[in-house]
């Protein structure tokens, strides 16, 4: 089949998926989308996509169909709960959800047993990132069934796929740089909350961070956010943040690995959500006393 005549379907339209369905209709694919809450899918429809009512109705006619959800709860409700019985034979998932490596080998296993294909997709950057094509992708799964979907992500990236080989590898890639991104970001709340306790202003703080040698991309995108002390719309919430460095903790248990930084951190975002501030941005974390109660 021409690769441009596939038909696709984005399944969960947040900040990822959301671009990443964008991205594919600008580049001429004739893209289906879902998601839970209708109101996301409105300006994809206005800009030339099919919406679906249903997660079946998307997936059903699809060749590929690209899954971003939040957790794996939900995976399990919409891809087995609800896609796997309308699936046809030879149909690619691309997961860009982020889940744990053993929870992504026993979805492959549990598809492959109905003839449906699975390639794992972890990707790097944020909405706009994802929107405009200029997320970094790490891809895992069987090397041929990456090279059926290659030219999707392509569209997506524009830095080239690299292959890391068996399904799990591109799920702990994606979680050690989340890894990374939470332990940065708790960093840097710390380092405000104890320059604003010694009387030093955050912006001074702030801008004197981006103008040293501490700068980088990923300080300086949550910087913002405690500058304004505005944290909506996300780039990456809290709880998906607690989440994830969760799930890297316990994946590094199986193997006999202590992280005590990463745990550390998982627990501030966790108090985040328990504030009640888990739909903001993970930068909210800036905003919780250190050891506040739950």
């Amino acid at each position: 089949m021409e690769q441009r005549h596939r038909k696709l379907a984005v399944v969960g339209l947040g900040g990822i998926g959301g671009g990443v369905a964008r991205r594919l209709l600008d580049a001429g694919y004739p893209t289906t989308v879902y998601n839970r809450t209708a109101e996301k899918a409105k300006s994809l429809v206005q800009a030339g996509a099919t919406g679906a009512a249903t997660a079946e109705e998307a997936a059903a006619s699809a060749d590929v169909v690209l899954l971003s959800l939040s957790d794996e709860d939900a995976v399990e409700e919409i891809l087995f709960g609800r896609m796997a019985r309308v699936l046809k034979p030879g149909t690619v998932i691309v997961e860009l959800s982020t889940v744990s490596p053993t929870y992504a080998r026993r979805a492959a296993q549990r598809l492959a047993a109905i003839g449906v294909r699975r390639v794992e997709a972890c990707v790097i950057g944020n909405p706009q990132m994802a929107r405009l094509g200029e997320l970094r992708i790490f891809a895992a799964g069987e090397s041929g069934d990456v090279a059926d979907v290659a030219d999707v992500l392509a569209a997506m990236g524009r830095h080239g796929t690299l292959h890391l080989g068996p399904t799990g590898r591109a799920t702990a890639m994606k979680l050690s740089f989340n890894l990374l991104l939470g332990l940065q970001t708790a960093g840097l709340a710390e380092a405000v909350a104890y320059a604003e306790q010694a009387g030093i202003d955050r912006e001074l703080l702030l801008t004197a961070v981006e103008k040293s040698g501490w700068r980088s991309p990923v300080l300086n995108f949550r910087a913002e956010f405690m500058r304004t002390r505005r944290y909506e719309p996300a780039g990456f919430r809290a709880r998906l943040m607690a989440k994830d460095l969760g799930l890297a903790v316990a994946d590094a248990e199986l193997g006999g690995l202590s992280l005590p930084l990463t745990e550390r951190a998982a627990r501030r975002f966790g108090d985040a959500v328990a504030a009640g501030r888990g739909d903001k941005d993970a930068a909210v974390v800036v905003e919780i006393p250190p050891g506040s109660p739950r």
